[in-house]
């Protein structure tokens, strides 16, 4: 684990602010505080920052936060809030999106730009919009000026050591006004003064979400959840009724074996993403991918019991057709492909904590897990690409939907078990390009 050591204490500069700046600081300040030891949201803290702004007589029009943030999907986020409208709209950004050509010709590029690779903390600049010292060195600037701003003042506050993306790069904020004269100097002074304070309380509430959003994506959703929400100790674990949902790619050691790596990471990211886009919308919670393989689950409670089975055969039925959809469109491209046979098993699960004592899995254990596990290896020989035991077909109560195959021995499993295939009519039974069965 690394260690940071304290930066040396800086002098402190003595300022002298007359009576009613300095108060407005001082209220400013233990407001601000005050919110991150709260945990009030970033959304919320910026609204009535901005509120508490134009109460203290800073002429603001428009006013800017977002901050980068360390998530598998998503960018950054920020808020944006308007006078004119009492209004703050949140924004998000996901990583796929080129945002570079806007960005790289920002004023917080800019800004950024001033403070990597150095100590500073902070980085600002002010930009005269109308009159004789109009500046509109930047594309936005121009845009704002056009809709009647005439100043603008940004700065960038950093976090954290340079270079360790855990605490986040910083937060950046603008503003805005449409005062004939612009931001006074007391409006800057009391917005470099306060908005440390504002950014440790955005920080603070940043850290909680990031924490968050990484175990959602790590764990899953409920998993995830839990955990942050302290379930911690190991063998903590609760049984729960849940339908499990284990998929796995056929045939894929041969095209592990035959392609670039890069190539096979490529087809599992996008098998996995059309098995789980058919799990989201469902209550389905990925639980955990296992090499080539994908186990869910769909919590299950008495009262809505045959609903949630149908909806676990509905995202398999769905999921088989979306991957016919990506396997045609891989083989135009001359890419790889792999079909995936599923199994759905309803059963008791031990659901938590399970591991060493410094390394922990949160995860369902149990004899129904074997067991639907040994169901899949079976869709091959049955020549199925859904299986279904006993237990699911009785609570779907979707008799029509599914086609009884008989009794058939589980690897591992003492006795026979009843097993049923999920009708897939518009679903045809080819996995390669060139026809063949994948082995």
């Amino acid at each position: 684990m690394a260690r940071y050591a304290p930066e040396p204490p800086q002098p402190i500069s003595l300022q002298t602010f007359d009576d009613a700046l300095g108060r407005r600081i001082i209220e400013l300040h233990v407001w601000a505080v005050e919110q991150g030891l709260r945990g009030v949201g970033a959304e919320a803290l910026f609204d009535g920052f901005c509120q508490r702004l134009v109460a203290a007589g800073v002429p603001l029009w428009r006013a800017f936060t977002g901050m980068r943030t360390l998530h598998p999907q998503w960018a950054g986020y920020g808020y944006r809030w308007r006078r004119d409208r009492n209004a703050i709209e949140p924004a998000s950004w996901q990583r796929e999106e080129d945002l570079e050509p806007t960005w790289s010709n920002s004023p917080f590029a800019h800004l950024e730009r001033e403070v990597a690779g150095t100590s500073a903390r902070e980085s600002h600049l002010r930009r005269r919009l109308a009159g004789r010292e109009a500046a509109l060195d930047f594309p936005v600037l121009a845009e704002f000026a056009v809709a009647g701003a005439t100043d603008y003042f940004a700065l960038l506050l950093a976090f954290g050591a340079a270079g360790d993306p855990s605490y986040g790069t910083g937060v950046a904020y603008s503003f805005l006004t449409q005062h004939p004269e612009g931001f006074a100097d007391d409006d800057l002074t009391l917005l470099k003064a306060v908005l440390p304070a504002v950014s440790l309380a955005m920080m603070s509430h940043a850290t909680h979400t990031i924490a968050g959003s990484l175990l959602a994506a790590y764990l899953g959703q409920d998993a995830g959840r839990r955990v942050h929400a302290g379930a911690i100790e190991r063998g903590s674990v609760e049984s729960i009724r849940a339908v499990l949902w284990y998929a796995d790619l056929r045939g894929f050691t041969a095209v592990a074996d035959s392609s670039l790596g890069p190539v096979v990471v490529e087809l599992l990211d996008e098998v996995f993403e059309t098995l789980a886009a058919a799990l989201r919308p469902r209550g389905g919670e990925v639980l955990k991918f296992i090499g080539d393989g994908l186990l869910a689950i769909f919590p299950v409670t008495a009262p809505q019991r045959a609903s949630v089975c149908r909806a676990a055969l509905d995202a398999a039925a769905e999921a088989i057709e979306a991957l016919e959809t990506l396997n045609e469109a891989r083989r135009r491209a001359g890419k790889p492909v792999a079909a995936v046979d599923i199994a759905l098993h309803l059963g008791e699960v031990l659901y938590g904590n399970v591991g060493a004592a410094d390394r922990l899995d949160f995860t369902v254990i149990g004899p129904a897990v074997n067991e639907v596990a040994r169901m899949e290896t079976l869709c091959e020989p049955l020549g199925r690409k859904v299986l279904v035991s006993a237990e699911l077909a009785a609570a779907a109560e979707s008799g029509a939907r599914l086609e009884p195959l008989g009794r058939h021995a589980l690897r591992g499993v003492r006795a026979e078990r009843e097993l049923f295939a999920l009708v897939l009519d518009a679903v045809p039974d080819r996995s390669l390009a060139d026809g063949t069965k994948p082995t």
